[in-house]
């Protein structure tokens, strides 16, 4: 089976193919940015191109041809000249670090700087980008400003932001953008999903049809549903905020219910017009941002969500919900 030929759906394809045309035509700088949402493709177009690059014997338009040495090599994961870079496990092994570290630059810049074992073109793939630390940056500004032909360095983020605007500056931005809405919903129903279950999806996720076939597979708009249960119910006092926080912050979907909550005062926000009440769900959509990102801290899950879904209910006592968390 050519394992390079699956299909990508149409928003991945028209940066693929952009993408190829400048490779084809010896245009392509050796640093790309692949920026957009998260569950985009990024991943999947780079590593796809990385495919065509290292295939020896290209099929018509040069896609790989699947079974090739260099492609065989790429189902593998064994390529010597393609670098496939991300989270590593910590020293003890016992879980994937938070970031990538100048250890793993470094040997990234030692790779490029050798002579391609198949003689063609070197590939890396850094994902996520916006999880370069501050020492693995600076080192990654060496190989960035000494480019060499056929050495490719791809960065991959959803954060764009979150880069030096150094790094940023010495790449080429590739956009990954939501598509036309029936576009989307048609690469839903190929995937297998009902109309209406397509269309709730696609407007949970604000258009998005990467993470509307995320959250239908994987039990997403479920968990929506319920965080929505829960919410309403904390409004009209039949829930505590206590105890909704210490169900939330139980499992591992914790930052997942948080997002859910922000889009859904969010949702509710564009429905009124009261300005007072608007406000007061902007104000309740960013503190529930700042309190996912809380979670990758050493914070309190439980005590600061608790206190996120006091604001929630309309009591501001957020010192009784610390207080009966200890």
């Amino acid at each position: 089976m050519n394992v390079a030929a699956a299909a990508l759906a149409p928003w991945q394809q028209r940066v693929h193919d952009h993408v190829a045309a400048a490779l084809d035509a010896g245009r392509l700088g050796h640093a790309q940015l692949f920026c957009g949402p998260a569950h985009m493709g990024k991943h999947a177009v780079a590593l796809r191109l990385a495919r065509r690059l290292m295939c020896t014997q290209p099929a018509a338009g040069g896609e790989a041809c699947g079974h090739c040495r260099g492609c065989e090599l790429m189902t593998a994961g064994s390529h010597p000249d393609f670098m496939d870079i991300s989270f590593v496990p910590t020293k003890d092994g016992t879980k994937l670090r938070s970031e990538i570290v100048i250890e793993q630059i470094r040997a990234l810049s030692g790779q490029l700087s050798l002579t391609p074992q198949y003689g063609g073109a070197q590939v890396a793939i850094i994902d996520p980008a916006e999880a370069i630390n501050h020492a693995a940056s600076n080192a990654l500004l060496k190989t960035l400003e000494e480019p060499v032909p056929g050495r490719y360095l791809w960065l991959v983020t959803a954060r764009p932001e979150r880069l030096s605007a150094t790094i940023r500056s010495r790449c080429q931005r590739l956009e990954f953008r939501l598509p036309p809405r029936d576009e989307a919903r048609a690469w839903l129903r190929a995937r297998g999903h009902a109309q209406k279950a397509a269309d709730d999806a696609l407007d949970a996720a604000r258009g998005h049809p990467g993470l509307a076939d995320a959250w239908l597979r994987d039990g997403g708009i479920a968990l929506r549903r319920e965080v929505a249960t829960d919410l309403a119910k904390l409004a009209r006092g039949e829930l505590g905020a206590v105890e909704a926080a210490q169900r939330w912050t139980a499992g591992d979907d914790a930052a997942m219910r948080l997002r859910h909550a922000a889009d859904l005062a969010l949702a509710e926000a564009a429905n009124l017009t009261a300005p007072a009440r608007i406000r007061k769900l902007a104000a309740w959509f960013d503190a529930a941002n700042r309190t996912r990102e809380l979670l990758q801290t050493t914070v309190r899950a439980d005590l600061a969500v608790a206190e996120l879904l006091l604001a929630w209910r309309g009591d501001d006592d957020g010192a009784n919900a610390r207080a009966r968390g200890r």
